[in-house]
């Protein structure tokens, strides 16, 4: 028998604004958010498709606002960083717009009256999680933290042109070690960048490495010095975006959430207005679960919700706290119950979700966004309630 101890290893990934699935989120985010800008009552469910000959923006949006879809497509692409240069000039890619009216059957079960401005159900049946953990600051898993500074960082620095000859598109991976619990270490950083064609790859992957692998590491978990690095495994990444690989909305649900961490379930976010649950009732479990964990009900804590179509009251509630709890799950339930709003109306209310938020969080994740002021679904704002109703519970 081996007296080797057997490594626990997990890893997340995230991507950068350039990939050609987040091109497409953010495109779709971005002609949702134009609609509300103008109509807060819009029905927006858009979704985008990006192939290296043509974008086609497609899907069902009902609403009083008046929005150019190829123009804010285009305002997305060269806020990313795309031109000529990179093989997609947003002048002349080709938009094809295939946009629809929202069906009236999904209509008359969300809307209370023909005014379409008050609820009274769920916008289709599904299943939503949210998690928190203790393990930073901002609530969210280390491993994905880690990933989203990466290509957020290297983002940045290419914008400011201190980041030379990279290109828009990027992806990373870290693999965390967490054999020793007390001292969770990085085990590998993968990073994929674009590059300019016939430039100095061995200057190219250092600048990598010095600049923003080793600081972002160290911002995270200090005097991690020894780590495997990967970069660019293939050795080339000259072609890249939507001339590289076809992109569609809704295909990086876990870069969205939470690296793996927790469960997901299965429904895309972006170009969804709130009135559908996979969006609301995701973003109402990130809100539960983040202050549950801060009144220190548990360490970490996953939560499910269920709706159905035209219903306004979820279908059943389900908490996972993984024993770094004191309390039975049903107690804390009870606390979810007495604390929060849960019906789409009530949730669409108390976290602002008619306002255009959603471009700043279509790229690098929708939650933990620290970077981002004021998002009502990261706040702490109902510690205190949470504590009163957990005591009011216990004496009973």
């Amino acid at each position: 028998m081996s007296n080797l101890k057997e490594l626990i290893l997990f890893s997340s990934e995230s991507v950068s604004e350039g990939h050609p699935d987040k091109i497409c989120d953010q495109v779709s985010d971005a002609i949702l958010d134009a609609c509300l800008k103008q109509d807060p009552n819009s029905r927006v469910a858009c979704e985008t498709f990006a192939t290296a000959y043509k974008m086609i923006i497609s899907g069902e949006i009902r609403t009083n606002a008046v929005v150019d879809y190829a123009k804010v497509a285009r305002q997305v692409l060269t806020h990313i960083g795309y031109s000529s240069k990179n093989g997609l000039d947003p002048e002349t890619y080709p938009i094809e717009i295939l946009i629809n009216n929202q069906s009236q059957d999904i209509a008359q079960g969300v809307d209370h009256s023909s005014d379409h401005q008050k609820l009274i159900g769920a916008g289709d049946q599904g299943i939503m999680f949210g998690y928190a953990t203790d393990e930073t600051d901002s609530y969210m898993p280390l491993a994905l933290t880690i990933a989203h500074d990466l290509v957020k960082t290297a983002s940045k620095l290419r914008k400011s042109n201190d980041f030379k000859y990279a290109g828009p598109d990027m992806k990373s991976e870290v693999t965390l070690n967490y054999s020793d619990p007390q001292e969770v270490k990085i085990y590998s950083v993968l990073m994929s960048i674009q590059h300019e064609d016939k430039i100095d790859l061995e200057v190219f992957y250092n600048y990598i490495k010095e600049s923003i692998i080793k600081p972002v590491v160290e911002k995270h978990l200090k005097n991690q010095k020894e780590f495997k690095i990967l970069i660019n495994p293939t050795g080339r990444f000259v072609i890249g975006g939507p001339v590289g690989d076809t992109g569609l909305t809704g295909r990086k649900i876990i870069v969205d959430t939470y690296g793996g961490s927790a469960r997901h379930g299965g429904g895309a976010f972006s170009g969804k207005d709130a009135t559908k649950v996979d969006r609301s009732g995701a973003y109402i479990t990130r809100y539960i679960a983040k202050n549950i964990v801060a009144a220190k009900l548990a360490k970490q804590i996953e939560i499910q919700l269920s709706y159905a179509i035209g219903v306004s009251e979820p279908i059943s509630i389900w908490v996972n706290t993984q024993g770094t709890s004191q309390y039975d799950d049903n107690v804390i339930i009870k606390v979810i119950k007495n604390t929060f709003n849960l019906t789409p109306s009530g949730i669409i209310a108390d976290l602002e979700l008619q306002k255009p938020w959603y471009f700043k969080v279509s790229a690098y994740g929708h939650f933990g966004r620290d970077d981002i002021p004021n998002l009502p679904w990261e706040k702490l704002d109902k510690v205190s309630e949470i504590k009163k109703h957990l005591q009011i519970i216990l004496q009973k």
